[in-house]
Formats: C-alpha cells, structure tokens, sequence
C-alpha cells in the first residue's frame, strides 16, 4: 500500500511538471509567432547597465535598443527602482512587451558577504553552503536582481590561477556536492520572489589554464575531462540549474564558445540540459584574437556550436541576420536559442509579473540584516583552518596585552575578498575592530602595521580591482618593522595579519610566486626573533607556499576572506568562542614547482614510497620532497580526535550488494568540537591507471569533549564508476583499499574484493 502511494505521488508530480511544460512550450510558441527576426535575435543580446539611472531609462542608448527590442536582458544594475524604471521601458514600450531578465556577480553573498568560495569550500558544511546561497539570493532579489552568475565550480590545481579563490578546490567529489548546494539555495523552485537563477560557470575546464595564467590555453585528455573535471558541472545541471556560463578558454584546441563537443553533444544530448548557455564577458569577440575569423564569422561559430546569449560583445546582434541571408546559420537555431532565453524568463515567472523582483520595500528589511550579518558570522568561522597550533598557543586568553600588527589588521576593504561588487566595505568588520569588540576592557589591543603589503608598490597598483585602494605606509621597512617591535616588547602574544590582500587572488591575479610577500616575511621573522609566541592570521585566496611559516612560526589560522564579518569571526576562533572545524580543499604545496599537486594523483611506473624523500631512478625532486606542507582534507582543531581501525562488512562481495565502513571517532581533548569523517578509496587494478585514492563521501561530526560515536559510510559500486578509455561510465570488479580518516593522508584502510 505505502508502494503504491508512493507511486501515485511521483505519477501525479510527474503529469504536473508535464502539464506545466506543455503550457509554458505553447506560450512561448505563441510569443514567438508573432516576433520579428531582429526581436528573435534582440532576445540573445545581453549588454551591461552602462549609463541607465531612475528617470533616464528610456533615453540612455541601451534604453533605445530595449524599446526597439534588441535587449534580452541586462547585468550590472541594481536596485528595484532602477530596475522597475528599465523593465517599464520593456514591458511598456516595446512591441512585444518581452521582460528583461536581469543579472550580476552575486559570487559569495550580495551586501552580506561570506567567505569566499574556495573558503566556504573548507567548511565542508552542504547545509552552511546552501543557507550562504539562499541569503544572497534573498538579498540581491530585494534589490531587483534575478538571475547570478554563480556558482563557479571549475576544478583547479594550480594555486597560481588567481579565480582559485572563486572555485571549490581540486577535488570532484566535493565540488560537485557543493555545486549542487549552492544551485539549490539560489534557485529554490522559483516560485517565489526570493528565487533567483544560477548560471554555473565557466564551462569547461577553465580551473586547467596551462601555467595557472587566467584565459590561458586548456589541453587534456577526453578521459581526464570527464573524471576529473567535468563532474561539478554535471552535478550543477542535475540539480536544476537554469543557466550556464561559457568559459574564455579553449578545449580541444577549440574555444569554448564555439565548441560544439562541449555546448551540445556533451551539455545538451549526453546531459540533458533544458536551459540557456551564455557567453561570458566578450567571450564571442575575443575568438577573433583566438585565431577564428571575424565578428561574423565567430558570432555564427558560436550559435551554431549552441550559444544562446552574447555577453557584452554584440556579435549576434549585428551579424546573425546578415549570417542567415548568407547560410552560415539556420532560422532553427537562432528560433532555439530565442525560445530558451524566453523560457528562462518564463520559469522566473517574469511573464506573468515583469515587476516580480521589484519590491522596493524588501530592501530596507531583507537587505544587510542582523540576522543575516550573524549568519554570516558563524558560517566564516567554521571555514577558518587552524593549520598549525604548537603548544596550545591558541585559543588566546582575553586578557593581558595583545600586540596586533601586519598590514592586513586594520583595513576593511580586503575582508570580503574578491567578486565582492555589491558589499559595503566601510561596514566590513576589520580584525582590529574584532579582537577590540571581542576583549572590551579586559585586554590591552596595541596595533602597528608593520609592513607595507609588499616591497614593490608597483605590485600593489597592478593588484587593485573594483576601487579598492590600498594605502601604502611612506616610511621605509626598518621604520615600520621597528614600531611593531616596540609594541611586541609590551606584549604577552603577537598576533601577525598577513598574507594577501583581496585583489591579489580573483580574476587576473595570477601568481608566479604564491609565497607570503617579503616586506611581510621579513616583518614575521623579525617578530620571531622577540621570543614571543606568534600566531599568524593568513589571509589568502589560494594554497600558499609557507613551509618557512609552517617551520618557524608556532601558530597559524588561514582566514581565507571571511567576508563582511570577518573580524568578527576572526575575533571568535582566535579566542576560543568558536573551535575551528574547517578542513583543506586543496593541497598545499612546499614551493612554486612542485605544482601542480594534488592528493588524488596517479601513481606512475616507479613511485616513490611513502616517507621517503628521494631515490634514485624513482619519481621525486632532487631538492624537495613529493610531500606537501598539508594535504588535502587537513585541519586541526582546539580538540584532540582519534579514529578506530576499520571495520569493513565484508571483505568480498558481488554484484550490486552494500559494502559498510565504519570507525569509532573519539573527542579525546577537553573542548567540544566538529570533525570532518573522510571517505576515500582506491581502485588498485583498472582497465586504465587510477588515482591513488578519490574522496567518496565525508561526514561533519558533532562531538563533546570525551564523547565516541560510531561513523559509518554505505558505499555501492555506483561509487567505483569511472569513465573508462571509451568514455564508458561503468566500474570494473577487482580489489579495492578503502580509507576513513580525517584527511587524506592521515587514514585507516581496509581492502575488499568485488567480482561483478
């Protein structure tokens, strides 16, 4: 009986989105009978606000062009009354009265700000990562905006790509679970005005660009693609995402944006994407510098290949009709990708009310609350990594005297980090203002900058983005360097914010040296002289190369950019309110060359063995060892946790029959804590070579202080797939080492043989 419910319920859901599909399918068609090919082609033209302002919508020339519908939509502008006034222009004064779909860069929050990505990435929270989703879309919603060009889930392993900082990490496994979270929390179901639509960008491989150079060219193997860093795009689109952004890179010596392979036989027929796919910022023109032809020729490239909307470069605007007379594209597929921009409007259900996202009311109570400022707060906590904490140095008493330098203690602007074009910076909560709130009068807070970000001002210049200045100090190093130490003399504990500033990571920052700046490095080792416990406070948006800091320095909390709360956060795991949780989404590597790398490598011919630095005629360095400073999935805790061997179900098994894991997790340590449980296993015999070990699955778990809890993982041979050198997803029976640990060095193992 429950079976049979069970069954009607699905039926009765699937007749209703049947039901829905069709109505929607026989308004568009409707709409589309009585367009013109310029309001067809008009849909696929996404340009920037540019000069629109309340009260000059109609008359600026992007006002014009709405009018005459040319527009599709626009990205950039916000609030709803700005917005309200340019949809009024569509909806009241073009012929059709076609909605515009409105877009921006609502990366890692909207005026609340969380950490950025790669740092959300290391809370290994689903539900945090989905709550930071579902407030920014509720937040850029109430200013107008309805559709975000996130989430970014490009796999990337080499921490000299500055969009590192926008990425889940290197690995496809949680990537793609945090692709899904992060879809969900925009989208909803779009029944609401709190709904906004995700665009999954940059499709595809974008996070490979040969020498970690952003737009740089992307050359791999079909089998490595679709293993390791296809999946999160996969995931997103399964779990419904409306949109998906093209990346600048080429694949298959093929821009993305023309890449049939990618946009159609891949995204659309192998699958089943239902919505639109848009270029990213000149993504059709800059083909032309790529070596494809000219506007026309690449505009059409681009349709043809599956594109449905052009980002900024107006190619289709003022080719595809010319294109058409000539044969180079069919009225079929500037019809299709006129008709999936329209049912992106549709499904936000702009049809029926233009003016959905327009309430300005919201703003004032949605926008920036406390609610959400203390939202904020709490999810940046638990993506702090305590890396290093020699002594018990941390958690800090709050009290004695505290000496706060680095050029990265007072300045609020860099706390959200980068793609944060809608925060208020001024409102960001610095780490002075933090520590300062967190202590009252209990403790003394003396403060010195120390250093300049960096010895080259040059550097700092070329770093800037978004209006973001940073003041640079006029007195020379052995000036600054001597202040700090003079208020370090005075002090019990010296804590050092140093590291990157926010526009040194993000688009077009990328780093040929990922170490810590030397005016700052020379600052650290001077404050190390002192005898004074150091504890630095890293802010970075990448893997840093830090084996001098690991080295010599006692304690040390990666911050990433927390976000508008930053400070705030900060204030909390520093002094012990909060007990850090956050675990590694990328390895971190000793200097620049031994990148790329990453826990999940193959193991060649002549591996080198663990523990052992080198040996000849094996695969190592000369002058460094393979290991990393610390591995994917590392994080320490003000808590001791201990792991039981593993206990395996079985040791053999057939066919589709349930293999269970377990372990005993122990809080061994006085302070109540969270752990993140790791699952990896390792295929030991393939038809092709396999990686060493791949995450399966993680648990975040909740212990108090002397508490044990059993953890346990189901693992099925849909966690064996692969894809095969046929690209055939499929496993293949044999001997599997299975690992629970918490990361991905530090594990206990268990082998099993599975026969098909």
């Amino acid at each position: 009986m429950k079976k049979f419910f069970v069954l009607s319920i699905c039926f009765f859901l699937a007749v209703q989105v049947f039901s829905q599909d069709a109505k929607m399918n026989a308004f568009i068609t409707n709409l589309m009978s009585k367009m013109t090919l310029d309001e067809k082609i008009g849909q696929l033209n996404l340009p920037g606000s540019g000069d629109i302002v309340t009260g000059q919508a109609s008359n600026s020339d992007i006002g014009k062009k709405i009018k005459e519908g040319n527009v599709g939509g626009l990205f950039n502008i916000k609030t709803a009354a700005k917005i309200r006034a340019v949809q009024k222009v569509a909806v009241e004064q073009s012929r059709l009265k076609i909605p515009l779909i409105f877009g921006m860069d609502v990366i890692h929050g909207y005026e609340t700000v969380f950490p950025i990505p790669l740092g959300l990435s290391c809370s290994w929270d689903m539900k945090e990562i989905e709550t930071s989703a579902r407030v920014a879309a509720t937040e850029a919603s109430a200013d107008g905006i309805c559709w975000t060009f996130s989430p970014m889930v490009d796999i990337a392993r080499d921490p000299r790509w500055g969009r590192i900082a926008e990425g889940n990490g290197e690995d496809v496994y949680l990537g793609s679970q945090i692709a899904k979270a992060m879809v969900k929390g925009y989208q909803g179901d779009f029944s609401k005005n709190t709904n906004i639509m995700a665009c999954v960008k940059h499709y595809a491989m974008y996070g490979a660009a040969e020498g970690g150079r952003d737009y740089n060219t992307t050359d791999m193997s079909r089998v490595r693609m679709f293993n390791e860093y296809l999946p999160p795009y996969k995931a997103a689109v399964d779990a419904g995402a409306g949109s998906v952004m093209v990346s600048f890179n080429e694949v298959d010596g093929i821009p993305a944006t023309a890449n049939k392979f990618l946009m159609t036989d891949v995204l659309r027929k192998q699958w089943g994407f239902k919505g639109f796919v848009v270029t990213d910022y000149t993504g059709t023109n800059e083909m032309i510098e790529h070596g494809l032809g000219d506007l026309q020729t690449v505009s059409a490239l681009a349709l043809k290949a599956g594109i449905d909307m052009d980002m900024v470069g107006e190619g289709f605007l003022t080719t595809l009709k010319k294109s058409l007379k000539e044969g180079r594209v069919t009225q079929a597929q500037i019809d299709n990708a006129c008709r999936l921009v329209l049912e992106a409007k549709y499904k936000l259900g702009l049809f029926d009310n233009p003016y959905k996202y327009c309430d300005e009311k919201r703003a004032s109570s949605e926008i920036f609350t406390d609610a959400n400022k203390k939202t904020a707060r709490e999810i940046a906590a638990d993506c702090f990594v305590l890396l290093k904490n020699q002594n018990n140095i941390l958690p800090l008493k709050k009290s004695g005297t505290i000496a706060l330098v680095g050029p990265l203690a007072d300045n609020k602007e860099n706390m959200p980090g980068t793609w944060s074009v809608a925060a208020n910076f001024e409102k960001s909560i610095s780490v002075i203002d933090g520590l300062k709130e967190a202590v009252g009068s209990n403790a003394k807070i003396l403060y010195a900058k120390g250093s300049n970000l960096d010895n080259d001002s040059l550097f700092e210049q070329r770093a800037g983005m978004f209006g973001k200045s940073f003041a640079r100090d006029g007195r020379t190093n052995e000036q600054l360097i001597q202040e700090a130490l003079s208020i370090a003399s005075q002090s019990d504990v010296i804590v050092a914010a140093v590291g990157e500033s926010a526009e040194m990571t993000g688009e077009s920052s990328s780093r040929s040296n990922i170490e810590i700046p030397e005016a700052q490095k020379e600052l650290l080792k001077a404050l190390i002289k002192t005898g004074k416990p150091v504890v630095i406070v890293l802010f970075t948006g990448r893997p840093l190369a830090i084996k001098w800091e690991n080295d010599n320095v006692p304690a040390i909390l990666n911050v990433w950019f927390g976000g508008s709360e930053a400070g705030h956060a900060i204030a909390d795991v520093l002094f012990g309110d909060v007990n850090p949780s956050g675990k590694l989404s990328t390895t971190w590597p000793q200097n620049v060359g031994q990148i790329p790398l990453y826990y999940n490598h193959k193991n060649t011919g002549r591996p080198l063995a663990d523990g052992v630095w080198f040996q000849k005629f094996r695969s190592n360095y000369l002058d460094v060892s393979n290991d990393p400073v610390y591995p994917f999935g590392y994080g320490l805790s003000y808590t001791n946790f201990s792991y039981s061997d593993l206990k395996l179900s079985s040791t053999s098994l057939k066919g589709n029959e349930k293999l269970t894991a377990t372990v005993t997790l122990t809080n061994n340590g006085m302070k109540d804590g969270k752990e993140v449980v790791q699952l990896y296993i390792r295929d030991l015999v393939g038809s092709i070579t396999r990686p060493v070990k791949e995450l399966k699955g993680f648990q975040k778990i909740f212990l108090k202080a002397g508490e044990s809890k059993t953890v346990s993982f189901t693992i099925t041979p849909d966690d064996l797939k692969f894809y095969n050198s046929d690209l055939k997803y499929d496993w293949e029976a044999g001997d599997f080492v299975v690992m629970i640990g918490g990361n991905s060095r530090d594990v206990k193992s268990g082998k099993v043989n599975w026969l098909k």
